[in-house]
C-alpha cells in the first residue's frame, strides 16, 4: 500500500537545490572557487525544470485517470 503518489518535480527541485548547496559549501570550504553570480542560474534552472516536470506529470496523470461516470439519481423524478 502506497502512503503517498511519487512526485517527480519535488525530487528535482530537491535535488537541483542540494547541488546548489554542495556547490556553495564547496567555495566555502575552499576547495574550488565559485563566482559569486553562478548559483542563481542554477536555482533557476532547476526549479524551472522541478516546475515543467509537474506540469508534464499532471498532464500525463489526468490523461490516464480513469473517467468517472456519473450515474442519474433516483430520488429524482423525471
Amino acid at each position: 500500500m502506497l502512503r503517498h503518489e511519487f512526485q517527480p518535480g519535488k525530487l528535482i527541485a530537491g535535488l537541483a537545490l542540494t547541488l546548489a548547496g554542495v556547490v556553495y559549501a564547496g567555495d566555502a570550504g575552499g576547495l574550488w572557487d565559485t563566482p559569486w553570480f553562478a548559483i542563481i542560474p542554477l536555482v533557476t534552472v532547476g526549479l524551472f525544470l522541478a516546475g515543467a516536470t509537474s506540469v508534464l506529470t499532471r498532464a500525463v496523470r489526468r490523461r490516464r485517470s480513469p473517467r468517472t461516470v456519473t450515474e442519474p439519481r433516483q430520488d429524482i423524478p423525471a
